[in-house]
């Protein structure tokens, strides 16, 4: 199981603790994102993982981030400069590697997989390596995802179909995308080959990661 699905510590019970705070039923939130209750109610039991469009939705309607739903890390926090007074001994500096093999990595519904390639939180950007599946698109639902920033891709293996606005692209290795991330939008792999790609989020809103 991905790290951010345990049952006990993971997407679940912040997800309940987020809505709880903001005094949402179930039954609500699921009426707000487009879902079903059923689904909100799985997943906050650990026994059902969101489409990347739902987990979008998740925390858009709740006003938190990705890292802060997934990872658990403060929502408010954005990085900044670390002066050191000069009168004391610097202290070790927090660690700007990301090892191969210390990824947080998070399987999704619909054959998606995010391997978070910063070291630590960042609120304001998501910097992830995305493999779909083969078969494997960024939503159940079928439905494109709308959310805050601006997005940029790069395939580096493997073709990835982009539905942008009214437009299709086929984007293969070596190809790049960037645009609007409110511009509807999905992703789909129709091949038999995974797909690879790395993809930057910068978020434009406080709060969302």
């Amino acid at each position: 199981m991905s790290a951010g699905f345990d049952p006990e510590t993971g997407l679940g019970p912040r997800l309940r603790l987020a809505r709880e705070e903001r005094q949402l039923s179930v039954r609500e939130l699921a009426r707000r994102i487009g879902c079903s209750a059923s689904l909100v109610s799985q997943i906050e039991r650990g026994v059902s993982v969101p489409s990347v469009g739902v987990l979008y939705s998740l925390a858009t309607e709740l006003d938190t981030s990705l890292d802060h739903l997934l990872f658990g890390a403060d929502p408010s926090r954005r990085p900044g400069p670390v002066i050191e007074p000069a009168a004391r001994e610097p202290e070790p500096g927090p660690c700007i590697v990301q090892r191969a093999g210390g990824r947080n990595i998070i399987d999704l519904a619909s054959g998606v997989r995010w391997e978070r390639l910063t070291p630590g939180a960042d609120a304001m950007t998501d910097f992830l390596e995305v493999i779909y599946s083969p078969g494997g698109h960024s939503t159940d639902e079928r439905r494109p995802l709308r959310h805050d920033g601006h997005e940029y891709g790069l395939v580096i293996s493997g073709t990835l179909q982009a539905n942008v606005g009214f437009e299709s692209y086929e984007l293969g290795p070596g190809d790049s995308i960037a645009f609007d991330s409110a511009t509807p939008h999905e992703y789909l792999n129709k091949t038999g080959e995974p797909v690879h790609a790395i993809w930057v989020v910068v978020h434009s809103e406080p709060g969302r990661a």
